[in-house]
């Protein structure tokens, strides 16, 4: 039984036109067009911008053989009327009133900190490095999160170099490297925990006696300063109150999240040109598909000309017929990339389409409260599609709403039961959490116990531990360290 259904997952590969779609289907907009800026170089049978008029020989077509001893070439193989025909070109496009076609939606740009792992890169280029370091340190910057940490074990970062960029290497050489990494700009970017974060931050300071008192706390007595146990850090360290304060003061003005700082300002900006765009028009949603999704192409008449030269030669040299062969790689290569967009167009709209019916509410009011429970399962089984294509398209794409462009992934959220039995997005109890705890008395921070009596007198009804969970995954530090002295 084992052995059928390996043999069955195996038989489920993709192959490689489906992975090509794939990535297409993951690129947003402007990633795309560089993608078809390559393709356009690379194939000279495909082309930008209208169909020329003039009608195409209407002798020419897949019916006729050219035959030549035992190396006849089928015009069938070739499929010309496939790639050529009129009616291919209004096809791809599909539908026009899905997509905008007005220049303000074209090149609507929104500002986004989603450069923050080009800027690291760039940085990278200043430092001496050999390939494999360049190799090792540019995947270690790929693996920085939104906050500006390495989450990862080293001994896993080592398998992933190995099985996915084919880089063996050591522990050693990946920890020397990721010293290099932590001498990039923002100070403490690359570090595994907060306790190396500003270890590396205040390193970066010019030494004063506070700064090597914040030092020796937070290499020698981690533990106790998040802790708090000042009267324990006074005797460690032989100081006075005044001088642990000053100390305590440097660390507090420390960022612990230097990636957070790069998200969302203007800092670092790239151009994010939104992939869709979500008006109200008499009260309903009407959606469309950035209109530089919709490219004009077409196969090069030139090609067809070839094609038609050789049909009509009489002596068919071998050197004619590899053209032909040639040829009839790049005419397959230019069908498949243009039906290929063809799908990415429709792909990209459809799962778009039941994201936003999904979350009406949410779209006609910007209420965030209003964003029903939400999984890619969701949208998948309304579209009949996979969960990882649904996850292509949400996890790199943009929306234009009249409350601001949105990364769509943001929509999603898992769903708990309230204390009435109505099921809510816990993106609701996350938004409640972070309003209770930004009123709450920094002095004396409600701790997760706290937080968890609070939201359960609101009607959720939530364990201290997925308290925990949803103030970790909101970058909210735990109450002892929201203390101010």
């Amino acid at each position: 039984m084992l052995k059928q259904y390996l043999q069955f997952k195996l038989s489920q590969k993709l192959s490689p036109q489906q992975i090509q779609l794939m990535k297409l289907i993951q690129l947003p907009t402007q990633a795309f067009e560089q993608r078809l800026k390559q393709e356009l170089e690379e194939n000279p049978a495909l082309e930008s911008g209208k169909e020329p008029l003039d009608e195409y020989d209407d002798d020419f077509d897949n019916s006729n053989d050219y035959d030549d001893d035992n190396d006849s070439i089928n015009a069938d193989d070739i499929n010309v009327d496939d790639y050529l025909s009129d009616d291919d070109v209004p096809d791809y496009r599909t539908q026009a009133n899905n997509y905008s076609s007005d220049d303000e939606e074209k090149t609507m740009p929104y500002a986004a900190g989603t450069s923050f792992t080009q800027h690291l890169i760039n940085q990278l280029n200043t430092f001496r490095l050999t390939d494999d370091e360049f190799d090792i340190a540019e995947f270690l910057v790929g693996s920085i999160d939104e906050s500006g940490y390495i989450r990862r074990s080293l001994p896993d970062i080592m398998d992933d170099l190995a099985f996915t960029q084919n880089i063996y290497t050591t522990e050693d050489e990946i920890e020397k490297v990721l010293k290099i990494v932590h001498q990039l700009d923002p100070a403490g970017v690359g570090a595994r925990n907060l306790q190396e974060c500003l270890s590396i931050q205040l390193h970066r300071k010019e030494k004063r006696p506070d700064v090597e008192l914040a030092i020796d706390i937070i290499d020698n007595a981690f533990e106790m300063f998040t802790k708090k146990h000042y009267k324990k850090l006074l005797q460690k360290f032989d100081v006075t109150e005044q001088q642990l304060k000053d100390a305590i003061d440097e660390i507090e003005h420390l960022n612990p999240k230097p990636g957070g700082s790069y998200s969302g300002n203007n800092r670092i900006v790239e151009h994010v040109v939104p992939d869709f765009a979500i008006k109200i028009v008499d009260g309903e949603l009407e959606l469309t598909l950035n209109g530089r999704n919709a490219p004009e192409l077409h196969v090069s008449r030139e090609y067809n000309n070839m094609l038609k030269g050789y049909k009509e030669s009489k002596d068919k040299s071998k050197s004619q017929k590899d053209a032909v062969m040639f040829i009839k790689q790049k005419l397959d290569a230019a069908k498949w990339f243009i039906d290929a967009i063809k799908q990415r167009q429709q792909t990209l709209f459809v799962t778009m389409s039941a994201i936003m019916h999904y979350q009406k509410e949410y779209f006609l009011t910007g209420d965030e409260r209003k964003l029903r429970p939400m999984i890619l399962k969701d949208i998948a089984d309304e579209i009949d599609m996979d969960v990882s294509t649904v996850s292509r398209v949400a996890n790199s794409k943009y929306v234009d709403t009249p409350y601001g462009t949105k990364l769509i992934k943001e929509f999603f959220s898992e769903s708990m039961t309230n204390d009435q039995g109505e099921e809510v997005s816990t993106r609701e109890i996350k938004k409640i959490l972070e309003t209770v705890i930004e009123e709450e008395n920094k002095k004396k921070p409600l701790t997760d116990d706290a937080l968890a009596k609070i939201l359960k007198e609101k009607g959720y009804p939530i364990a201290r531990r997925t308290v925990a969970k949803y103030r970790e995954q909101l970058d909210i530090p735990v109450a002892r360290l929201r203390k101010k002295i």
